[in-house]
């Protein structure tokens, strides 16, 4: 997803915010908030632990942004405090042992029976990803649901690119099981 361009823009916009530009920051957050909730989302199961983690972790980076050392590759460093918060996260909550909260939120213009329909269908398949191993979860949410490639995404998570395709098709592979009877009304 990130090509020398785009690197480049994150190194300046890095520089920016170092100097005090809280509107390069925003940049750097809508550029890549998709990639660090997925992230999130591969650690945490839960859409609102995900939103939680994020938030958490994009105040650390700011706060801490000058000790991103490569700047160009801001992506890979924001995703990495993002995915150690959520260890933190998840650690905190299995010490409270509390039921993270669902969301609660209707959709504008649907009706009663489509919210629920669409609720139930969101719980499952957060229940299918939770299956998932770790690192299965964070690929499929990295490479379909933000777009990143399998070399973006092994440079993330330590591995080889045919690792990560190799995780992408295993995870596709359970869901698919997992889902198969699923009801998708259009």
């Amino acid at each position: 997803m990130a090509d020398s361009r785009e690197r480049a823009a994150d190194a300046d916009l890095v520089a920016a915010t170092r100097s005090g530009n809280a509107g390069a920051f925003d940049a750097l957050v809508r550029r890549h908030y998709r990639a660090a909730f997925a992230v999130a989302l591969a650690v945490c199961g839960t859409r609102a632990d995900a939103e939680d983690v994020c938030q958490d972790a994009l105040i650390k980076a700011l706060e801490r942004i000058d000790s991103c050392r490569t700047p160009e590759k801001f992506a890979g460093w924001l995703c990495e405090i993002v995915r150690n918060r959520a260890f933190n996260h998840l650690e905190k909550m299995r010490v409270r042992a509390a039921e993270p909260l669902q969301e609660d939120s209707a959709a504008a213009g649907t009706t009663p029976h489509d919210t629920l329909e669409r609720r139930e269908l969101g719980r499952q398949l957060e229940d299918a990803l939770k299956r998932l191993p770790p690192k299965q979860r964070e690929v499929v949410l990295l490479h379909d649901l933000d777009g990143w490639s399998h070399r973006e995404i092994a440079g993330m998570i330590g591995t080889s690119e045919v690792m990560s395709r190799q995780h992408l098709f295993n995870a596709r592979q359970v869901l698919r099981e997992l889902l198969s009877g699923l009801k998708i009304e259009e």
